[in-house]
């Protein structure tokens, strides 16, 4: 790991907020995806990310990456985000292409900034340690052609999350109780036995999903594993700030292969080895959550102990419902009166126009049920 000046780098946070809104349906639709609701509070999840990074930052720096049907409403929660920072992506080329324009962008003027990428639907506990983890993440990644990966302690063998295998300790990690160690390799949601056997083993985090690396590093690392879209991206990046750009990023970025930042650089990098890759894992100890599923929704709200848990485990969000030897539950209801009885673990959410009746066990299904209104044309409900 190479040594540079004392001077404190330049930060850039990048909000990935693209997405279709059906993990979480009925509430989430197309036009109000998940990161654009107050799922657990007062605050849509894209306001406490950006609540989160002005502990680092100055909200006029961060960037947000989206899509067209959600910018507007975006551009309206984030007032304080320059409206020139919120980029429409012209088709959805997951988070690769994202993450690789923030980089050829930046590193146009400022190859050394430091580029930090955030998903923009995710809650953390404790804010002081998100951003003490965050500056020490951002002095590894100013110190070298260095990447950095936030990583979850696992709680469960959760199989819907990628899995970064540690390495040795690297390095003290700057202002942090435990070390940086060095990246061994990434495996991507591995079967129930699989991640029974990561979990038991304790060299395994979750990838929580957040990444810092300066964008000559990132831009550099592209140009290696996947050049076709670097070099679009460079072309895109180039007509930024003239008349040409709405055009050519019209034009260039649909041909960018669909294709994760995991697959494009991260596993193919890590293959160097651990001593030569570069990438560094930081303990991620400060309470995150990637709100998967309303059975996640359920799990962070019993674990804040949020208004509307009860003793039984149950948790409400809505006036009106009536719980009857009845456990686990998560319901929301804000207009009419749900009553349970004698039942255990089950989702229950209503709106205007929907009924969603599932258990906790099956709540990650729920994309099915889009998919299923997709192939009988209910396009109103989608």
């Amino acid at each position: 790991m190479e040594q540079t000046s004392s001077k404190a780098p330049n930060f850039v946070p990048v909000i990935l907020a693209g997405g279709s809104g059906t993990r979480f349906w009925p509430r989430s639709r197309k036009a109000t995806a998940k990161q654009i609701l107050a799922l657990d509070g007062e605050r849509t999840m894209i306001q406490q990310t950006v609540d989160r990074l002005a502990l680092t930052t100055e909200r006029k720096n961060i960037w947000v990456i989206t899509n067209s049907v959600l910018a507007e409403k975006i551009g309206a929660q984030l007032p304080d985000v320059p409206v020139g920072h919120i980029l429409c992506e012209p088709a959805a080329r997951n988070t690769a292409p994202a993450c690789g324009l923030a980089a050829f962008l930046m590193e146009r003027d400022e190859p050394d900034t430091v580029i930090g990428i955030f998903p923009s639907d995710h809650v953390v506990k404790d804010a002081g340690r998100f951003a003490a983890a965050l500056r020490a993440g951002i002095a590894v990644a100013a110190a070298g052609d260095n990447i950095v990966v936030m990583g979850v302690p696992p709680t469960r063998p959760e199989t819907g999350y990628g899995y970064i295998e540690q390495g040795d300790v690297a390095m003290p990690a700057p202002g942090l109780l435990l070390p940086v160690r060095h990246v061994h390799r990434f495996t991507e949601k591995p079967d129930k036995p699989t991640a029974i056997e990561f979990v038991a083993t304790g060299r395994y985090s979750w990838n929580s999903g957040i990444f810092l690396w300066t964008a000559r590093t990132l831009a550099n690392a592209l140009r290696e594993h996947v050049p076709q879209v670097a070099v679009k991206l460079d072309e895109i990046a180039q007509a930024y700030g003239t008349p040409e750009f709405d055009e050519v990023f019209a034009r260039l970025y649909p041909e960018c292969e669909n294709i994760s930042i995991d697959y494009a650089v991260l596993e193919p990098r890590s293959g160097k080895g651990e001593q030569s890759s570069g990438i560094y894992c930081i303990p991620a100890e400060f309470g995150w959550n990637d709100l998967g599923s309303w059975a996640a929704l359920h799990e962070h709200q019993r674990s804040i102990a949020a208004p509307g848990c009860d003793q039984h485990g149950n948790v409400v969000d809505g006036q009106g419902v009536i719980a009857l030897n009845a456990k686990g539950n998560y319901v929301y209801a804000k207009e009419r009166t749900v009553a349970l009885v004698g039942v255990n673990d089950l989702v229950v959410v209503e709106t205007e126009d929907a009924l969603l009746v599932t258990t906790r066990e099956h709540s990650q299904d729920v994309g099915k049920v889009v998919k299923a209104l997709q192939e009988l044309g209910r396009k109103e409900l989608i």
